[in-house]
């Protein structure tokens, strides 16, 4: 048994295998460059190979990887204080406490845990919106709004009701019925699609939340950490969550994720309730720190929030866009009908990673770091891509 034989077959045979990567740029086996716009679904946010990362990782290795966490390390507090500070904007402290773990589902596998424990087991529902994406274990599939994505593996666990997202008289209705601990939302559905909901649904939430003592979960796994113009995208409305989850951009290739609450939220965890074996060890927290620090020098925030409206009036005169939306660098392309993993792969072969997250949508989220010129080149690609197949079509 060798190369792809020996994995399990829970991804498609890949398009494309890369051996390198530096900044906006992947290179496969036969050294052809291809530019990223899809940034390892929104992870590498400085881009490839990032030389502060990479240094700090590679210094982290040769001194300490791991000790467990029955013992403490430096890095661990530092990280955690800088996380609590740019939940509160950058500036200050949001007054919260961190968890670290290693993956999305795994901070917001910490959150539900967390849910239970804050409300002593007596209201264990967590309201989740349909066509949402919260990870693969079990739990956070079933928070996932996505029935497909359920069935294979039911029956689901229970406890969390779906409504329509961006629809608050069904939120409410269900907080209204009793026993919920708390909302979880993505202040922009990522992997549902890059939906955007109406300016008033997170402050919405956020107040019926009040009214009927749940906690306001938000996962910023996609959205937080600078991709959508803020340092987290709930920061656009002034909002004030219970509780963050993060992940994907936080070790800019290295796995690690983090679950931010509240103080008074955090408290009801004590030592024993949770834990990871992996989970804020030195050399992930050597990323971690590295890829802030980075991230803060270089105002990652408003780079994307300057490149994103380039990007976005760029890809809005298209042939065959109907409509770009998104916030920052996490936008969508909506296509004139289901063309949008022919597109992918077209636009694959001519040397542009992007990916379909519906039959007709492409999202694109390139580095915090591209250039105005990659901006260019990855919209001349497309529009190239774009005008060839509406050609094809009406010979």
């Amino acid at each position: 048994m060798s190369g792809r034989q020996a994995l399990m077959r829970t991804y498609a045979d890949p398009p494309a295998t890369f051996v390198r990567g530096e900044g906006s740029h992947l290179f496969d086996a036969e050294g052809r460059r291809y530019l990223d716009f899809i940034s390892g679904l929104a992870v590498t946010s400085l881009g490839h190979s990032h030389p502060v990362v990479a240094e700090a990782v590679a210094r982290q290795a040769a001194t300490l990887t791991h000790v467990s966490n029955l013992y403490g390390n430096l890095l661990a507090p530092e990280v955690a204080a800088t996380l609590d500070r740019l939940v509160a904007g950058g500036e200050g402290t949001a007054g919260g406490q961190v968890f670290f773990c290693n993956s999305g589902a795994e901070a917001n596998e910490c959150a539900l845990k967390l849910v239970r424990r804050w409300t002593d087991g007596r209201r264990t529902a967590v309201v989740c919106a349909e066509g949402s994406f919260h990870g693969r274990t079990l739990a956070t599939l079933a928070a996932t709004g996505q029935p497909g994505k359920h069935r294979p593996f039911e029956p689901m666990p229970a406890g969390f009701p779906h409504v329509p997202y961006d629809d608050l008289p069904a939120l409410e209705a269900v907080l209204a019925g009793g026993g919920v601990g708390a909302v979880l939302l993505e202040p922009i559905q990522g992997e549902g699609g890059v939906v955007v909901p109406s300016s008033d649904y997170l402050a919405g939430a956020r107040r019926l939340c009040s009214e009927h003592d749940a906690l306001l979960v938000l996962d910023e796994i996609q959205t937080g950490l600078g991709r959508t113009g803020h340092w987290f995208a709930f920061q656009a409305q002034g909002l004030a969550p219970d509780v963050v989850t993060m992940a994907k951009a936080l070790g800019n290739g290295v796995p690690v994720g983090a679950c931010w609450a509240r103080a008074e939220v955090a408290a009801a965890f004590g030592p024993g309730d949770h834990g990871s074996t992996f989970g804020g060890q030195p050399l992930a927290m050597a990323a971690a720190r590295a890829t802030l620090s980075v991230m803060e020098v270089e105002d990652v925030p408003g780079r994307a929030d300057r490149a994103g409206r380039r990007l976005r009036d760029a890809l809005a005169g298209l042939p065959g866009v109907h409509g770009v939306r998104g916030a920052g660098l996490l936008l969508a392309v909506e296509l004139a009908g289901p063309t949008a993993a022919t597109a992918a792969r077209s636009a694959l072969e001519a040397g542009l990673l992007v990916n379909a997250v519906r039959p007709d949508t492409l999202r694109m989220a390139p580095s915090l770091l591209v250039s105005d010129h990659e901006v260019d080149e990855a919209v001349g690609i497309l529009g190239a891509v774009l005008a060839r197949m509406a050609a094809e079509v009406s010979t």
